[in-house]
């Protein structure tokens, strides 16, 4: 009899929590398959837990009525500074970089500021996770797959060492200052600084490849190097390496340097992929694009290289993502993918890029990225399409516990909206 007594205590505990509800009556769009009309949603334990036309659940479980809205899965951000930089001109609210070439052992996670008054600005447009990008040197460190809801980064944190960012070597011959602006130098100086760089790639690569050997053969003498044994999940093909690399020679140069080394990588960066494409069909290699809504790279470029750039990718079969590549405009992710379609890129490819792909490419798909059952209740519900500028975000849950929706806009909204 106690037994039973505890059983039904815990079955109404579990009704009334936070992380447990049906959403009721709306049109879900899972992402993953065709949208449900007038379907119902379960959500237990901050889980997906069933999907449907008629779900019936137990007395005590909170309903949101849903009729009229639209339920999406949250959307993945693929290359942020979320929560490592406050304002960029002030150098002590930002926690981007640090300094040496080689900092492997780095995460990115443990700089992410919970109370960032970026974050709640970007989950008010659906966005409920994003990877947080460290920079500066060759091996900038690890990027981390945070949850945009949590008291701390350990909370917040879905995945420390998502990927391993990597500024891989060009020969760029001009620079910028601002105090001279465009810098212009010669091509021999340029290889010369090129050829220096990959020679310390390389060597670098040679020194974690004996560590992991001197390692595995253990022995009284081996010494742990915490930056040497952050590179063992890449050598293990385990963590990808984001890749930046721009020009076609240097995405060129990045997948020879990447199977001569025997390493997985994720292309970030990319403006100008030239004949490039059906390599990277090939290898299978994801490319995480920039913001579409941004000017040509040089002024004989057509003036629609990066709003076109996604729908090329799709036409040559590249699996892709987008990723905002800051932080102060990490909010307009679903305007840069629906720019996309504006110029070639099929509706279903741009709602993908911004949630079941990213998922997909960071290896979380079992987790995250669609409305599945057993994934996490990351979700959105909205008035209508979520790419549209004048769809309204109506509520927002990030692992089934629904987030506040209040920001800086709109704390600033109201104050000025009551002045007398």
């Amino acid at each position: 009899m106690r037994a039973l007594s505890l059983f039904w205590l815990a079955a109404a505990l579990s009704a009334g929590a936070d992380d447990t509800f049906l959403i009721r009556g709306a049109v879900i769009h899972p992402v993953s398959g065709p949208s449900i009309e007038n379907a119902s949603l379960l959500v237990q334990d901050g889980k997906i837990a069933d999907i449907g036309l008629k779900i019936v659940v137990a007395k005590g479980i909170k309903v949101i009525e849903g009729k009229g809205l639209h339920v999406y899965p949250g959307m993945i951000d693929s290359a942020t500074e979320v929560g490592m930089s406050e304002i960029g001109s002030v150098r002590e609210t930002a926690d981007v970089s640090e300094l040496g070439d080689f900092k492997p052992q780095l995460r990115a996670a443990i700089a992410v500021n919970p109370s960032s008054e970026h974050i709640p600005v970007i989950r008010a447009n659906g966005i409920t996770a994003a990877m947080a990008l460290p920079g500066g040197g060759v091996i900038a460190g690890q990027a981390s797959l945070m949850y945009l809801d949590g008291w701390t980064w350990e909370e917040m944190t879905m995945r420390r060492d998502a990927a391993m960012v990597l500024s891989f070597p060009a020969i760029n011959t001009f620079s910028f200052s601002f105090t001279e602006g465009v810098v212009r130098g010669s091509y021999t100086d340029a290889k010369r600084n090129y050829d220096r760089r990959m020679k310390q790639l390389r060597e670098y690569f040679e020194s974690a490849r004996r560590y992991q050997k001197a390692k595995a053969a253990g022995g009284p003498g081996f010494k742990t190097d915490l930056a040497l044994e952050a590179m063992l999940p890449v050598l293990e093909g385990k963590v990808p390496l984001m890749v930046s690399a721009v020009r076609e020679r240097a995405i060129r140069d990045a997948l020879a340097w990447a199977e001569k080394e025997r390493v997985r990588i994720v292309l970030t960066g990319v403006r100008k992929p030239g004949n490039t494409l059906a390599d990277l069909k090939a290898k299978n290699i994801p490319v995480i694009c920039g913001p579409t809504q941004a000017l040509p790279m040089e002024e004989d470029d057509s003036y629609d290289a990066a709003f076109s750039l996604p729908a090329e990718l799709h036409r040559a079969g590249v699996k892709f993502a987008f990723g905002s590549f800051g932080n102060q405009f990490s909010r307009n992710l679903p305007y840069q993918a629906a720019t996309a379609v504006a110029f070639g890129l099929p509706y279903e490819e741009a709602l993908k890029s911004v949630t079941l792909y990213p998922a997909q490419i960071w290896g979380v798909d079992q987790i995250m990225g669609s409305i599945d059952k057993g994934k996490s209740a990351d979700l959105m519900i909205t008035d209508g399409d979520p790419l549209e500028v004048k769809t309204q975000l109506k509520r927002l849950f990030i692992r089934g516990r629904e987030v506040d929706l209040e920001s800086r806009h709109t704390k600033l909204y109201k104050k000025y909206l009551a002045r007398p």
